[in-house]
């Protein structure tokens, strides 16, 4: 399927690697220009090669800073070659804040990852929706997680901030944008194959003194599709909420977890 989105402009977020590079990936394959960003810039160079390895593929910026401070956004904006704050799509990604049991959170925690997950997007969102819908199209995903949908005890931080990003979208989706041609969608994962899941069994093993396999093909057997997500699978989700043919879709928490969430809605 053609998505219709050869030569438009995407700013991808915390792209180096995992989902947001396999969302890089996809863009990509299709012949979007692209801003990648994430704070390491050897992963991220390394991921600038991959992607412009891709058949097809447009231009591909490599901006290595962090998207949360002002510098940062500049950075991205601001470089060379780039379409500046005229992005035709924006995918919005932050790795997720620690675990831990609220009680131990002091205000710096709950402002960081305020930050990261919930401030950063919507200042993204700010600087960009304008100009799509004066431009008569635009895609903006915002990389969140399932636990907005099952929120996870231990993960109070990121149910906080990434729901309060999901509250702001359900309402500025729905605002006079929805009629110029510009979505604004929330994508939710699930347990995906990624280095973030390798990390955590990593701490379960030492915990438990399981080996990390072991632990890895348990949790798989408890998801009804009875693997991990892969970051390919991720990626084209992303790239069709992004493609001329999702233009009715906005607004929406579109979850990706191989079936784990046993709600109706």
């Amino acid at each position: 399927m053609d998505l219709g989105i050869k030569g438009k402009w995407a700013l991808v977020c915390g792209a180096s690697k995992g989902l947001g590079l396999g969302c890089a990936q996809a863009l990509a394959a299709d012949g979007a220009n692209l801003v990648i960003n994430a704070r390491g810039a050897d992963a991220l160079e390394a991921a600038a090669t991959q992607l412009r390895a891709i058949p097809g593929a447009g231009t591909v910026l490599a901006v290595a800073c962090d998207i949360t401070s002002d510098q940062g956004r500049a950075a991205v904006f601001g470089v060379q070659g780039g379409p500046g704050t005229d992005f035709d799509i924006v995918v919005t990604n932050a790795g997720g804040p620690p675990p831990g049991d609220f009680r131990d959170w002091e205000r710096e925690a709950w402002i960081k990852a305020l930050d990261a997950n919930m401030l950063t997007p919507i200042w993204l969102i700010k600087a960009t929706v304008d100009g799509m819908a004066q431009r008569g199209f635009g895609r903006i995903v915002n990389i969140t997680s399932g636990a907005v949908k099952a929120p996870i005890d231990i993960l109070g931080l990121s149910n906080g901030a990434r729901t309060g990003l999901t509250g702001f979208v359900a309402g500025v989706a729905r605002s006079s944008i929805a009629g110029s041609g510009v979505t604004i969608n929330n994508l939710l994962p699930g347990a995906f194959d990624t280095d973030r899941l390798r990390t955590t069994a990593k701490g379960q093993s030492e915990k438990t003194g399981k080996p990390i396999e072991e632990l890895l093909e348990a949790r798989a057997k408890t998801i009804p599709a009875k693997r991990f997500g892969t970051a390919a699978e991720f990626g084209a989700i992303c790239a069709f909420l992004c493609s001329q043919h999702a233009g009715y879709i906005t607004g929406q928490n579109v979850l990706a977890d191989g079936g784990m969430f046993p709600g109706t809605m």
